[in-house]
């Protein structure tokens, strides 16, 4: 409970929800983040994907998983997002050798 006051005590941070698509660091996933838009010469709508290095304290999240991260401080020379939560867990077992 009081985790949770903390945590909204910290002010708005921006959240991303999106697929990890590498989990192969210890405590580190990286997550694709989709984002479509309207071009604005052409008219055409455009997908662009960003990838974000996010910490996973647990190391819950696994290739494919959907996952919502949250922006933190940094942690790392390019980690700044903190894992929050599985959102869906992918059915295949892909893994980390």
């Amino acid at each position: 409970m009081a985790e949770a006051i903390q945590i909204e005590a910290r002010g708005h941070r921006k959240e991303r929800v999106g697929e990890v698509v590498s989990n192969k660091m210890t405590k580190t996933v990286v997550v694709r983040v989709e984002r479509r838009f309207r071009h604005a010469k052409f008219n055409k709508i455009v997908t662009a994907f960003t990838k974000f290095y996010a910490h996973d304290e647990k190391s819950e999240a696994k290739i494919g998983d959907l996952v919502r991260i949250q922006e933190t401080r940094p942690l790392s020379r390019l980690k700044r997002w903190r894992l929050m939560e599985v959102l869906k867990a992918d059915g295949s077992s892909k893994s980390a050798n």
